[in-house]
């Protein structure tokens, strides 16, 4: 069983690196600093997006709209750290 939590942990700080890396993404994008029309950069981009969209679908349906600024990333941070702290409160059921 202690397999099965440091699986979990691993799953959430990949998702937990992912999204970091989709915002720092964004905002190098919205500032020019990387170009979208660069394979590598897009082929990233467009990778992150369909991996982190169903994640943040059902949290842009539930927040309000903010006027350009898309409060989902922060969202499902917040989701993933509260998972890791239940998942570490609770680590004595996985043994």
């Amino acid at each position: 069983m202690v397999s099965l939590f440091q699986i979990l942990m691993l799953i959430l700080d990949v998702v937990w690196f992912f999204i970091i890396a989709h915002v720092i993404m964004s905002w190098l994008i919205n500032f020019q600093v990387l170009n979208l029309h660069q394979q590598l950069v897009g082929q990233i981009w467009y990778g992150l997006n369909r991996i982190l969209e169903p994640l943040y679908a059902p949290v842009r349906r539930i927040l309000p709209s903010m006027g350009g600024i898309d409060l989902a990333p922060l969202a499902v941070l917040i989701g993933v750290y509260a998972l890791r702290i239940i998942l570490v409160n609770n680590v004595s059921a996985f043994y």
